[in-house]
């Protein structure tokens, strides 16, 4: 295959790959520019004053089979009003997985609670069952559990455990639009369900969320004013209720939001047929594994990922990415990154309300948390040896042969003369 682009030689990609940073990679078209315009020829772009936003909800409802749906202005402020709905006190505790995106984490902190970090399943990277139990505290209100990847969690240790202890499960699904866990689609499992519409998720406005539920009262509030500031819009005056954000979806991302929601079904085939592709191209080849799906689960794959064995290599992570992108193939080191989210410096060094370090230090937390390396072995291992690929619907059999050729290039010339 020659010598590595790293090292002087030619480049197996010489040209761009599909991607969701523009047209290339997304399926944006005359549907998305004619529902836009309508919004436009109204004169109104605002929710509170159209009808779009609330057709996009129902049409979401109605493909997950939830009785409600509430659109929002990104997956963050998804999980956000989910947890303005929980209501948690300042110092109670979320359990969340250290692989996922920070995000997830934020709205945590913004509810003056405490993120309880997990460590996950070598197989998927996603949360493992057989570690909650030991996390669960009297300050435990909620486990909020990550789909990474496009691949399912193992949802039902995980609802049983949750249902025992009397704990909310939130499902965040931003990287698992319509994935399926044993015939159910992931975020009609637990007591509400997050996604996001952003750039590079299976179905985009830009930025923009959805948060799903099957009760709309359950935790004394409705869902709708955790997003509203506390507003119960259809009664005159103004009333706010309770402290909430300002989180609301435009008509015009909920226009093109039900444009794309026809394209669901091709969007994940596509994806899945790239990815079996690469599958099958990489089958066999020593030292890389793909991150795993579960047994009767279907992925939906956001990222395509897998896994180096490095003493296979005679070189780390880092310089096995750098190789590859050298070659032309866009990739990163781990998800978020090649450590957990606990080790970057917002949590590490406790950089959240001034110089207060809360909710970590809070007096109303059951203790001062802290969160060394090595508090989730698992996760930082597979941060430092999983390759992350960018997926997109517009990859095609003969960008996935040439992804595969760089991929092979690279675990060849590094494997010569290792042991």
């Amino acid at each position: 295959m020659g010598r590595l682009a790293l090292e002087g030689g030619p480049k197996t990609i010489d040209s761009p790959l599909p991607t969701i940073r523009n047209a290339s990679g997304r399926t944006i078209g005359d549907e998305e520019l004619k529902r836009v315009q309508r919004v436009l020829e109204s004169g109104n772009l605002a929710y509170i004053y159209g009808q779009t936003v609330s057709e996009f909800e129902s049409s979401f409802a109605r493909l997950t089979g939830v009785d409600h749906a509430v659109a929002v202005s990104s997956g963050t402020a998804a999980l956000h009003t989910a947890l303005v709905y929980l209501n948690p006190d300042p110092g109670d505790e979320i359990i969340v997985s250290p692989i996922t995106d920070m995000g997830s984490v934020i709205p945590i902190l913004y509810q003056q609670a405490v993120p309880v970090f997990v460590d996950v399943d070598d197989f998927n990277q996603n949360l493992d069952p057989n570690l909650l139990e030991s996390a669960i505290s009297e300050r435990t209100r909620a486990i909020m559990v990550t789909h990474i990847f496009g691949s399912p969690a193992d949802m039902d240790p995980i609802m049983e455990i949750a249902r025992r202890h009397n704990l909310v499960v939130i499902e965040d699904c931003a990287q698992a639009h319509l994935t399926e866990y044993r015939g159910k689609i992931v975020g009609t499992i637990g007591d509400l369900g997050c996604f996001s519409f952003q750039q590079s998720k299976h179905i985009t406005t830009g930025d923009g969320g959805m948060v799903i539920a099957r009760e709309d009262n359950r935790f004394e509030r409705p869902l709708r004013l955790c997003f509203d500031k506390g507003w119960p819009r259809e009664k005159p005056g103004r009333d706010h209720r309770f402290l909430a954000p300002n989180y609301h979806m435009t008509e015009l991302q909920a226009a093109v939001g039900l444009a794309q929601m026809g394209k669901y079904s091709s969007v994940i085939s596509a994806r899945r047929d790239a990815a079996e592709e690469l599958d099958r191209r990489l089958s066999g080849e020593t030292g890389i594994t793909p991150v795993g799906t579960l047994p009767g689960c279907k992925q939906t794959y956001f990222y395509y990922c897998f896994r180096l064995d490095l003493s296979r290599f005679r070189v780390d992570g880092c310089r096995f990415v750098s190789a590859l992108r050298a070659e032309g193939l866009e990739c990163e080191l781990g998800y978020p990154g090649p450590i957990p989210l606990y080790l970057y410096p917002m949590i590490r060094d406790k950089k959240t309300f001034g110089s207060s370090g809360w909710p970590f230090t809070s007096p109303a937390a059951r203790q001062q948390w802290e969160y060394p390396a090595g508090l989730c072995p698992v996760a930082e291992q597979a941060c430092r040896e999983t390759v992350v690929l960018p997926w997109n619907e517009r990859l095609e059999r003969h960008h996935i042969a040439l992804v595969a050729e760089a991929i092979l290039k690279v675990c060849k010339a590094y494997r010569e003369g290792c042991a």
